[in-house]
């Protein structure tokens, strides 16, 4: 209600202009939505003939925006300008309060993350090391987040990196580490890398293809699978997370992410998928999920079973986490049969 009075209070709009309003909202109690209501047409009298409306509008833009501690709007155009000399930082910052890994030397004095070491990742030092090094290899890979692993697999020699982003954000801040880091090998794509399988012809092959954290966000996984094995021709690295259902019940902050199941068949394979819910996650604008509100999870065993049934068999497992915070997990290579 605090709100909804500051409203009354300061945004009067006067009954004759029809065409444009800015409103600014300068109350403390929301002093991250300077930006609502700017643009309204039609509208005549005090702001009061509209406060259920407004009401239910501000409280929940209000809660977004509190919750994940994000910036106010821009006002004006003029305020993205940069009137400091060109740094790294400055470009980090476009996406302040957005990163979340640390970057590598001689950049860790930036400020961009504070948690995920993406750009030492032991995971994809393990898989170079178990295939026998990427050096002189093509590589796709999928949802490069903040091009940590991207990084590291340039480092590792990699020839050519297809790196495709479906986030914007993401790919944006992907493009920020491109030129902070000066990488040389790799072209990042922004779209939705499904249909990016779905579409390059079958003759468009990748040696080596990277699934890092993007199997369990996707509400078909096993069409991804089946995808992914058409188009690498010797290793393909997955790490997810994936259902248990004696684990995941017995973890009350998971349990009431994933509602329900159902039985599942694509392509002749069935398996179960289980509905996984973002919930207050959509409310960050670094999220690091997929493009819809909810994703379906795999069980282990179907995950195995899924690439067998596409040509592929697991050659190693490593990181298998089956406490991780966020959900079961595991780290794989596979290849063709």
């Amino acid at each position: 209600m605090a709100m909804v009075k500051a409203l009354r209070e300061r945004c009067v709009i006067p009954a004759h202009n029809h065409s444009v309003l800015k409103i600014n909202f300068t109350n403390d109690a929301i002093p991250s939505m300077i930006f609502v209501l700017r643009n309204i047409s039609m509208v005549t009298g005090r702001v009061t003939h509209y406060e259920i409306f407004f009401k239910d509008i501000l409280i929940k833009i209000s809660h977004i925006m509190i919750k994940s501690n994000q910036p106010a709007q821009p006002i004006s155009v003029i305020d993205n300008y940069v009137n400091f000399a060109p740094s790294p930082q400055n470009a980090l910052d476009i996406f302040q309060g957005e990163w979340s890994s640390i970057l590598p030397e001689p950049f860790k004095y930036l400020k961009a993350g504070t948690a995920a070491l993406l750009f030492e990742d032991a995971r994809i030092k393990w898989f170079a090391d178990e295939v026998g090094g990427v050096a002189n290899k093509t590589i796709l890979e999928l949802g490069p987040l903040e091009a940590g692993h991207t990084y590291m697999l340039e480092k590792l020699g990699a020839s050519q990196i297809t790196s495709i982003e479906s986030n914007t954000r993401a790919f944006l801040k992907c493009l920020i580490i491109k030129e902070l880091l000066e990488l040389k090998h790799v072209r990042f794509l922004c779209g939705d890398f499904c249909e990016f399988l779905r579409q390059i012809d079958s003759s468009q092959q990748f040696q080596i293809c990277v699934a890092s954290g993007v199997l369990y966000h996707m509400r078909n996984p096993a069409e991804l699978i089946a995808l992914l094995t058409r188009h690498c021709t010797e290793h393909l690295f997955i790490w997810t997370h994936y259902y248990d259902a004696n684990l995941i019940r017995n973890n009350p902050a998971l349990s009431a992410k994933f509602p329900s199941a159902h039985e599942s068949e694509y392509e002749g394979f069935k398996h179960t998928l289980y509905r996984q819910e973002y919930q207050t996650a959509l409310e960050w604008n670094g999220f690091c999920g997929g493009s819809a509100s909810f994703s379906y999870w795999m069980g282990r065993d179907d995950i195995a079973l899924c690439l067998q049934h596409f040509g592929f068999e697991i050659q190693v497992i490593s990181f298998d986490d089956p406490h991780h915070s966020n959900g079961p997990a595991f780290a794989l290579i596979a290849r063709h049969r």
